[in-house]
């Protein structure tokens, strides 16, 4: 799940689609921090060598207002730049704690670090009939190579560059090859039971539009509806075009709850509500009710509203051995990609990067082949660190482990590297944009900071500038199942990171 905090904003089960980006950002419930007395005690089977620091006043006297254990606070922080100083504050850093979101730090740094910020993901077309009078005799094949971003522009883009090369009618089938990864199936309902969250949506070799759908809606008063719009057609899809205005002086609210929408049929999309005009236009994404076949109604779809016709269907399969690409669609840069990763936590487009891994070094990409590049890579920039227990890469899971310390050396390492710029631009700006857009805090401008929020989870970790010109690294992980009380005492810890000579 993204998140942000609120006043490190917390998204809590909602989603936000960036038009221009696309992308989707969701999470689950809050914050997590904890409180006690002036001296911290390590936890119980906590190592011996966990360091006992008193936590700032200010943090204190919010943890107590908020009535929160501080055994469920972790901290770190320390110099950015001169790592031979000792931390200026080590709270249980020591301790392995669920890092939520703030996990995708990892596996960011190493992508920027491994490919390098100019990577880019190839999508090769294929064609293995002759093309004669706008007719390919034969299959049109796309293989997918784990492009995080095939978003519905460059779909419609790849489709518009097939009728390019003399196709506008395919007599054989769409071949979709998606075998680059190799993944056990996934219930998108597994994790919380929301298979219709876009966080939840499964990696795939050929990711379309985040395996989600935009579903726009614009008020239109003097027809007394609300206008529906999808930014991608579906094959065999029924969809409903609009839906009634609410009563006038309706205030917007929760307007999701209102449309009353019946969205887990595959085959049809149903409002048995209204639309409060107050609301202005709005977007809503949604998963992938059918998640197998998303990527063959899309692109059958897509092809048909484009003018193109199929005599086949849209099918998975494989590229035949020896054959050669027509064109190959590229990819936006890894650095944007990570960009919009970090600033949007975006869990499927960090699971794209971390699978990627494994697929550049190893011809296919699975998980545990992608856990033990990561495994090698920590071990040879953070020898002394301890390393984390990464499940898959993006901080969607309750198995996930690190320490503060261990996440604050790796960006202190990181800051010391020469993908600095694109790892440190890629965190959301306090108080300016990502998932601390909303933020209101004084010290608005002065930090990124990535954010981390599952529902017993909240996770702070980033660069803190202070006035005197000193930049810091902030850890923060919160584990604790009454996490959203300790958004205060966050913000009172980033105040007090600020305010350090």
């Amino acid at each position: 799940m993204c998140c942000a905090l609120s006043s490190f904003t917390t998204c809590v089960g909602t989603g936000v689609l960036l038009r221009a980006a696309r992308v989707f950002c969701v999470a689950a419930a809050g914050l997590v921090l904890c409180l006690g007395a002036a001296r911290a005690q390590p936890a119980a089977g906590a190592p011996a060598s966990v360091a006992a620091s008193a936590l700032p006043a200010a943090v204190e006297a919010a943890l107590a207002r908020a009535q929160l254990p501080r055994e469920a606070l972790a901290v770190w922080v320390a110099d950015a730049q001169d790592t031979r100083q000792p931390p200026r504050l080590a709270y249980r850093a020591q301790v392995p704690m669920n890092p939520a979101s703030v996990m995708k730090l990892v596996s960011t740094y190493a992508a920027l670090d491994l490919l390098g910020p100019s990577f880019i993901w190839q999508t090769p077309v294929y064609a293995d009939g002759a093309v004669q009078g706008g007719t390919l005799h034969g299959n049109l094949y796309l293989r997918g190579q784990g492009d995080p971003k095939l978003v519905a522009e460059r779909l419609w883009l790849l489709l518009k560059r097939v009728q390019a090369q003399g196709i506008v009618r395919i007599a054989g089938d769409i071949v979709l090859d998606r075998t680059a990864f190799e993944l056990p199936p996934q219930d998108p309902a597994d994790f919380d039971g929301e298979p219709l969250r876009p966080y939840n949506a499964a990696p795939d070799a050929l990711l379309l539009n985040y395996q989600a759908v935009g579903m726009g809606f614009i008020p239109d008063e003097a027809a007394g509806v609300a206008r529906i719009h999808y930014d991608l057609p579906l094959a065999g899809v029924q969809r409903q075009t609009q839906v009634p205005l609410a009563p006038a002086g309706t205030p917007c609210g929760d307007w999701r709850a209102g449309l009353r929408a019946e969205l887990s049929d595959a085959r049809r999309t149903v409002f048995r509500g209204s639309y409060p005009a107050a609301c202005g236009e709005r977007v809503w994404p949604v998963a992938a009710a059918d998640p197998q076949n998303f990527a063959a109604q899309a692109i059958a779809g897509l092809w048909r509203e484009l003018g193109g016709t199929l005599d086949g269907g849209v099918r998975d399969g494989r590229v035949p051995a020896g054959l050669q690409p027509i064109f190959s669609a590229s990819s936006p840069t890894l650095a944007e990609v990570v960009r919009d990763v970090n600033k949007f936590s975006n869990n499927v487009m960090a699971q794209q990067i971390f699978l990627t891994l494994a697929l550049q070094k190893n011809g296919v990409a699975t998980r545990e082949g992608a856990r033990a590049i990561m495994r090698q890579w920590w071990q040879e920039r953070l020898p002394d660190a301890a390393p984390p227990q990464l499940d898959n890469g993006a901080g969607l899971s309750r198995s996930a482990h690190v320490s503060a310390q261990a996440l604050g050396r790796m960006l202190q390492s990181a800051w010391r590297a020469p993908v600095m710029p694109e790892l440190a631009a890629s965190l959301p700006i306090l108080g300016v944009d990502g998932t601390l857009r909303r933020n209101q805090a004084s010290a608005a401008g002065q930090a990124h900071l990535k954010t981390g929020s599952l529902r017993d989870v909240v996770a702070i970790a980033g660069y803190v500038d202070a006035p005197s010109g000193r930049r810091w690294v902030l850890v923060a992980l919160v584990n604790h199942p009454s996490a959203a009380a300790a958004r205060p005492a966050l913000e009172r810890l980033v105040e007090w990171v600020r305010a350090q000579p």
